[in-house]
């Protein structure tokens, strides 16, 4: 029974994100009429809610409230703010609303895995049955966009249907924030063991690890390659449904789909290749892919577009989720928390941050007199992506033995 609430929460918990975050730069252009850079800024929100979210989590939810209650007071704010999201009319109300939800909502990514954890006793062995519960609410919320309520058919995003989005986001929300309640109990650990300290929380404890070259280098790669992955989660869905492409959230969850299957291979691919190569995979995927989006139609190229949405698994799985792996390898016990928090507010904080005013930049600067020129500005994050996969295939030397030793003890 305790996995299968576990399982519910996670459900919830991206289901909600999902539902919303896909669809979200169609609904700015098409129904506030928001520019590029005005969509860029809306997407920032999630790397600004990455960077407090350390903050929220360790110096207050830490120390002083049970997860589970936290969890459930910020998602019941949190639909109040989708309410509003709802009835935003234009982009100068939309944005403080969306910023707030963001600093709110980030943090309850941590919460619900604070929750989990504490209810378990072998988290390696348990976590990932329920965690891909996540996965599944992400990918069943696309598909009844697309396919049950078929708001981003082209006649309703006309008619500004995507807006309702919003609504069955608040009523998840909501529904979330009271099931949170009936959760197990999780009180604060931190609040016997004294806490993190604001440097473990943020991973300045671990800078330490960029003395290694071969570290550093990754670190500056995994920032860099955050710039290709913001033009994939804010132009994607507004590029397929600009171009005519049937249902296009309900076939974005092919990416959710793929990454799923790819998890399972990554431990086999870093045992057998060895984590120079899987990353490097993983940056070709992104340079690959966005190639496919380039040149492919919603007629006789659409074959394309969905082996691009497809390779999304090899494109996160083989370079960010290794990346984790490589870091915790390199970190040790003694840095392992700092560490992850390090790269993280690295890639969801500053490089995303980055990666979204980029991608608004780009995207406006190939605006046509009916949409965009998106060969153009696909070409830009499959070039750079490029350019990135061979600055670390150059610089970066794998000590072969070593990693491969290290990684294998992660799993």
């Amino acid at each position: 029974m305790i996995r299968t609430r576990l399982s519910i929460m996670m459900f919830l918990e991206f289901f909600i994100w999902g539902g919303w975050f896909v669809t979200l730069g169609t609904f700015l252009a098409s129904t506030l009429g928001a520019s590029g850079g005005e969509i860029g800024q809306a997407f920032s929100t999630q790397s600004w809610g990455a960077i407090i979210a350390p903050l929220v989590i360790g110096l207050i939810a830490d120390r002083f409230f049970n997860a589970e209650r936290i969890l459930g007071v910020l998602h019941l704010i949190g639909a109040l703010l989708m309410f509003g999201l709802y009835h935003a009319e234009t982009f100068s109300g939309f944005y403080p609303l969306v910023f707030a939800y963001m600093i709110l909502y980030m943090p309850t990514l941590a919460l619900t895995n604070s929750v989990a954890f504490r209810q378990m006793r072998d988290p390696g062995a348990e976590f990932g049955r329920i965690r891909v519960w996540g996965t599944l609410g992400w990918i069943v919320a696309g598909l009844a966009i697309s396919y049950v309520f078929s708001w981003d058919s082209a006649a309703a995003i006309e008619n500004g249907a995507l807006r309702e989005t919003f609504l069955m986001c608040a009523l998840a929300s909501l529904v979330l924030g009271l099931y949170s309640f009936t959760l197990p109990s999780t009180p604060p650990k931190a609040r016997e063991q004294g806490g993190a300290s604001l440097g473990q929380l943020l991973g300045t404890d671990a800078l330490a690890l960029l003395k290694d070259r071969n570290y550093a280098i990754f670190f500056v790669a995994s920032i860099l390659i955050c710039i290709p992955l913001a033009f994939y989660y804010q132009n994607a869905n507004p590029f397929l449904a600009q171009i005519g492409v049937d249902n296009p959230t309900g076939k974005m969850t092919l990416g959710q789909i793929s990454e799923v299957l790819f998890m399972l291979l990554l431990p086999l691919f870093i045992r057998r290749f060895g984590i120079k190569r899987t990353l490097l995979l993983g940056m070709l995927a992104w340079a690959v892919r966005y190639t496919l989006f380039a040149f492919g139609t919603a007629e006789d190229g659409l074959w394309m577009l969905l082996l691009g949405i497809a390779l999304h698994g090899i494109c996160y799985d083989f370079f960010f989720v290794s990346g984790q792996i490589y870091t915790d390898a390199q970190a040790g016990e003694r840095f392992q928390s700092s560490a992850q928090g390090m790269i993280t507010l690295a890639t969801y904080g500053v490089g995303m941050l980055i990666g979204f005013q980029v991608a608004g930049l780009i995207t406006d600067h190939h605006v046509l007199a009916q949409g965009h020129d998106w060969t153009a500005i696909w070409l830009f994050p499959a070039l750079f992506a490029l350019a990135v996969m061979l600055l670390f295939l150059v610089c970066f030397r794998e000590r072969r033995d070593r990693t491969r030793q290290q990684t294998a003890s992660t799993r």
